[in-house]
């Protein structure tokens, strides 16, 4: 094939341009056309690019050096500020390390960032005061609430711990709230004293926690302040209490008799 001197000239100019294309999609033609890396920079170990050196923090195209404040320790990290404090310092504004001032009375926890107060003592804006602990009371152990619990059979009056008076025929119960003390078996509380429970004929004792201390034998009901027999009318029988009547199948009462049902 005979080639014209223009056509000639097109195809090699075709050729060029497919050549320059080809260049400019490499990796290398990119990251020689990328920015050049800054001072106190290395190539990623993966994929392409630059990343700082440690110690170094990434503004823009360039590594500036990360300034670790005095009573700090560099992290070494590629997130964060790049810093922390020592223990026993406190970050202030995210510039520099304070010492944690621990008052008399008190410790530095675990975090070395803050502290408590030790035993015996109460916090009180930045001091621990020592407890005063009264007379016939005890160190509470509860982070929250008293500082201090007054001894068994004796309650908080005021900034005090005085005696519980226990009435005759009593013992201390132990609660925490309520009447501190309770009536011994066959007695019951009445204007604060314990008064004996008198159970009367045909009854016996029960010391439930409501009425009056005694219910009726099987067969007798609660009249006034005694249990009387009860007359069963016909065709009835007692109930499950055994303190009450009621009519056999197929009757019902009617004015304290059991008639047949119609």
């Amino acid at each position: 094939m005979v080639w014209s001197r223009s056509a000639k000239a097109s195809a090699e100019l075709l050729a060029l341009v497919f050549v320059a294309f080809i260049a400019i999609g490499s990796p290398s033609f990119a990251q020689s056309q990328s920015a050049p890396m800054p001072a106190n920079a290395q190539p990623k170990s993966y994929g392409d690019g630059w990343e700082c050196d440690r110690g170094y923090r990434r503004d823009g195209d360039a590594c500036l050096a990360i300034i670790v404040p005095e009573n700090a320790y560099a992290t070494n990290r590629t997130y964060g500020k790049g810093w922390e404090c020592l223990h026993g310092f406190q970050e202030v504004d995210d510039a520099a390390c304070f010492e944690v001032v621990v008052p008399e009375g008190g410790y530095l926890d675990s975090s070395g960032q803050r502290w408590n107060c030790l035993r015996g003592y109460m916090k009180v804006d930045d001091i621990c005061l020592e407890v005063v602990v009264p007379d016939n009371a005890y160190l509470s152990a509860d982070s929250y609430g008293a500082a201090w619990l007054c001894k068994r059979g004796y309650q908080v009056e005021g900034d005090t711990c005085v005696a519980i008076a226990v009435p005759e025929n009593a013992f201390l119960n132990g609660a925490g709230y309520g009447q501190p003390w309770t009536c011994e078996r066959g007695y019951f509380e009445r204007d604060d004293t314990c008064k004996a429970v008198v159970v009367p004929e045909n009854a016996y004792f029960d010391d439930a926690s409501y009425g009056p201390g005694w219910k009726c034998n099987r067969g007798f009901a609660e009249s006034d302040d005694g249990c009387t027999k009860i007359e069963l009318p016909d065709n009835a029988h007692l109930d499950r209490s055994g303190n009450r009547w009621e009519c056999h199948r197929n009757f019902q009462r009617s004015q304290g008799r059991c008639v047949l049902n119609d």
